[in-house]
């Protein structure tokens, strides 16, 4: 994983000392809450319904044990004990003190972490697939073009202050488990029929009120022109982006006025003053960033470790479950990379404890060359552990709490904090998420729905990624009281897809039921080991739409 050079240490131990002057002039009483706003918010830091919230980067999401240590201990010192891992491969901490923000931050800096421009309307934290560098449907390794956007990212002086924030994700592979298509850029690493690797750059992705699919608007880009094109299309967004209605600032709402062709073609315009200037990458620069990425010391496998696999999946079930829904290919024979659930009933989803971090740290040591890597879907993965070792980890991960076997299933959702500690919410997502988890606790039922997303969202902001939910559930405020609307066929893959809207919206007792009756129309018309998405595709909205009405009234 990528070291920071002393530059990089530099950078951020000046700005960190930047805004413990800041706070101490805002506790002083010699900055408004108006001056203070935007310098805390491009530091991390919200103020909650309760308390402040502090979003820590985790760039691409990889996070090595020594940092996870840290955030272990960071979280015991200065929060209540427990963090929450988003959607956006960041953590965030929902209980620190003001006054102690720099103090935490300057801690986070001695492992090489930060909170710069994990909000603001500025470039967010760049995001990837947590598979990167192990994928067997790889094209290329995406994190060494993460790290480039990062670095290119980070303060840049012309892009502190954008019409609104802004989030890039890079994908590497035929499949797309960064959803690239709905960022406000998405890089697509693909190769050329020469072989070479190019970028098609998609633009005008997301989600929230005004949810769209990014269109494509420069194909086959040389990857040495990634960083210049960029400058180039962010002028034209800094430009041109309205900043008189925040809720038409996003780079989406300007692509979509202008049309796609009109944006690329005054990107393209843009762009010939950035071309060939001093952010155009060399072959020596690229390859320096890839030095970073290089292959840990990959062991050769026993030559009958497979077999032995085989044999104690046969012989233990909870074993054989786990190896099917939280086990992953991996391009290199021997190993696999293992998704560890934060999934258990009861527990928020993304939520960990510190006794649980150092735990996971811990295993990252013994199992997987001391990496982990944080996923979009409030998870963490090990990448490479040995087949050998795949038993005793599974033991070691249910003896932590890790090893609950529904990656993929239903139950594990997605789910943001929502009106429990968010002040945006219009209603509460964590209980939703565990009255669902209560009633959908059958193995065997989970397993026999196969792949389904379930996404909850507090509120429009879409944080727990409702629009693209195979089954999406939104908090919604009716005079006063939580109400839930009820989508269904999103998809944040390749095949990209906004879920439809399926009626009025139900109580929150009404929920469980509801998403009861959609899972019935399912497995009622379901054909030839057909998805819930597949079948939802073939049959339309309207069986599943009369059957939850004729159920509700």
């Amino acid at each position: 994983m990528y070291q920071y050079n002393a530059r990089d240490h530099q950078l951020v131990r000046e700005r960190v000392q930047q805004f413990r002057g800041q706070t101490e002039r805002y506790l002083a009483g010699k900055l408004s809450d108006e001056q203070f706003l935007p310098l805390r918010l491009q530091n991390g830091l919200y103020v909650q319904r309760l308390a402040p919230m502090l979003r820590i980067a985790i760039p691409y999401g990889l996070l090595s044990s020594r940092q996870l240590r840290k955030l272990a201990d960071i979280t015991r010192r200065y929060d209540k004990g427990y963090a929450h891992f988003t959607t956006r491969q960041n953590l965030q901490l929902n209980w620190p003190q003001l006054e102690c923000v720099p103090d935490i931050l300057a801690e986070l800096a001695e492992v090489e972490m930060h909170a710069v421009q994990t909000s603001g309307n500025c470039i967010r934290n760049v995001t990837s697939d947590q598979f990167a560098g192990v994928a067997t449907d790889e094209v290329e390794d995406p994190r060494p073009w993460c790290e480039l956007l990062r670095q290119w990212s980070t303060l840049h002086p012309e892009f502190a202050f954008l019409p609104r924030k802004f989030k890039i994700a890079v994908n590497g592979s035929q499949a797309d488990r960064a959803a690239f298509l709905f960022h406000d850029v998405g890089v697509e690493l693909v190769r050329n029929s020469a072989g070479e690797t190019r970028c098609n750059i998609y633009a005008g992705g997301g989600l929230g009120r005004t949810p769209v699919i990014a269109e494509l608007v420069r194909r086959e880009l040389e990857p040495q022109h990634l960083l210049t094109y960029l400058d180039a299309l962010l002028r034209v967004y800094n430009s041109h982006g309205n900043r008189a209605n925040k809720y038409k600032a996003r780079i989406k709402i300007l692509v979509k006025a202008w049309g796609v062709e009109r944006f690329a073609t005054a990107v393209e315009d843009e762009w010939q003053f950035a071309k060939g200037g001093e952010n155009t990458l060399t072959s020596a620069s690229i390859e320096a960033m890839k030095a970073h990425f290089t292959l840990p010391d990959y062991r050769q496998p026993n030559a009958d470790a497979e077999q032995q696999l085989q044999q104690q999946a046969a012989s233990e079930l909870a074993f054989a479950r786990w190896l099917e829904r939280n086990s992953h290919s991996h391009k290199q024979p021997g190993y696999r990379a293992v998704t560890l659930s934060l999934k258990p009933t009861g527990v928020a989803p993304g939520d960990v404890t510190d006794r649980q971090l150092e735990a996971i740290a811990q295993l990252a040591d013994d199992y997987s060359f001391g990496e982990v890597r944080a996923t979009h879907n409030q998870n963490v993965v090990l990448a490479d552990v040995r087949i050998e070792q795949l038993y005793a980890l599974w033991q070691a991960a249910k003896a932590a709490g890790f090893a609950t076997p529904t990656v993929g299933t239903l139950t594990d959702m997605i789910c943001c904090p929502g009106g429990d500690f968010c002040s945006l919410a219009n209603a509460k997502s964590i209980p939703v998420a565990e009255s669902l988890q209560r009633r959908f606790d059958d193995i065997d039922y989970l397993y026999d729905l196969g792949d389904l997303e379930l996404n909850i969202s507090g509120c429009m902001n879409a944080c727990g990624h409702h629009h693209v939910g195979q089954i999406g559930i939104l908090g919604v405020d009716k005079k006063g009281e939580e109400w839930y609307q009820i989508q269904i066929g999103g998809s944040a893959g390749k095949d990209a897809a906004l879920a439809k809207v399926l009626g009025p919206a139900f109580s929150r007792d009404q929920v469980a039921d509801t998403v009861a009756n959609l899972l019935s129309v399912y497995t009622d018309n379901r054909i030839d080991g057909e998805s819930f998405l597949e079948t939802y595709r073939r049959i339309g909205l309207d069986p599943f739409k009369e059957r939850v009405y004729a159920q509700a009234s």
